[in-house]
């Protein structure tokens, strides 16, 4: 009779045994899982809010079901006429493109002779514009208002322009030079062997392996003009010249407001920004991720 060890004898039992603690249920990761759901339906839910109350009679807005019973579009040509929303929602668009443009041409300028060149005073002047960041926006509306009064470009576009670029240029600069940190430096000092002046080098060498960098710029940089209302309210008393979100929020009665105007015209006004992230959104990632894998 043949005598079984006790591996052996306990061998048949082991296999089911480990099956069932590989298929344990994982809490650690469900866990994270429902708090990653519970943020993002917190996140969603204003906007999930902002379209149905667009949808919804004026009467039902506080009153009725979270979901409409009835759904009506009488708000959106509403909006649309009352606020004359094509007019500034041209006139968004062109302040909006414009000072992305200028600021994605001084931060990617600036980040690059940064992080690559040499020159005096290179830290200094870099803790200087940093410094600015610190500084409120609210704080310095009244100075700005003042300068733009003296050199006579109060109540214009051109003003506005020159506020938004002066004053989001540090953060992006900041940006671009971080990402531009991350190219070797031996592909500049390639490019210097190989006789390509500075503006060659930054234009068809570095300037291309930083299109993730100069799509986080454009992204952060489009929402935060987009949405801007203060120095908007404050530069232009025109009113043909003021931008959609000061115009929209002209919406806002002192007694009473017509809610689903107002949502419908905010829905609209929030398209160009879904485009552009959209557009964008490959960029964007590979941008946010750069500095998590640089070796």
């Amino acid at each position: 009779m043949t005598t079984l060890t006790t591996k052996q004898a306990t061998a048949p039992f082991d296999k089911p045994r480990a099956a069932r603690g590989g298929r344990r249920f994982p809490v650690g990761k469900s866990f994270v899982s429902l708090i990653l759901i519970a943020i993002a339906a917190a996140t969603i839910f204003p906007l999930i809010w902002l379209v149905l109350t667009s949808l919804r009679q004026q009467n039902t807005v506080f009153g009725g079901p979270f979901i409409p019973t009835t759904i009506t579009f009488d708000a959106y040509p509403k909006a649309w006429m009352s606020t004359n929303f094509g007019l500034h929602f041209l006139n968004s668009l062109w302040i909006t493109s414009a000072t992305v443009a200028g600021v994605v041409v001084f931060a990617a300028l600036a980040g690059y002779a940064f992080a690559k060149l040499r020159f005096p005073f290179k830290n200094v002047i870099y803790v200087v514009l940093l410094a600015t960041l610190m500084m409120p926006s609210t704080s310095l509306i009244i100075p700005l208002y003042l300068q733009l009064k003296t050199i006579g470009l109060l109540n214009t576009q051109a003003g506005l322009l020159v506020l938004y670029v002066s004053s989001s240029a540090p953060f992006a600069m900041f940006l671009m030079r971080a990402f531009f940190e991350t190219l070797p430096d031996e592909l500049v000092q390639a490019a210097r062997i190989d006789g390509a002046g500075e503006f060659t080098i930054f234009w068809r060498v570095v300037l291309p392996l930083a299109r993730p960098g100069v799509a986080t710029v454009i992204i952060f940089q489009f929402l935060s003009t987009w949405n801007e209302f203060i120095y908007a309210n404050t530069v232009l008393q025109n009113t043909d010249e003021l931008p959609l979100q000061p115009v929209l929020f002209g919406l806002v009665g002192q007694y009473a407001t017509d809610w689903p105007t107002l949502t419908a015209g905010l829905t609209m006004s929030i398209v160009p920004v879904i485009l552009v992230y959209v557009w964008m959104q490959r960029q964007f990632v590979a941008g946010m991720t750069l500095g998590a894998v640089k070796s």
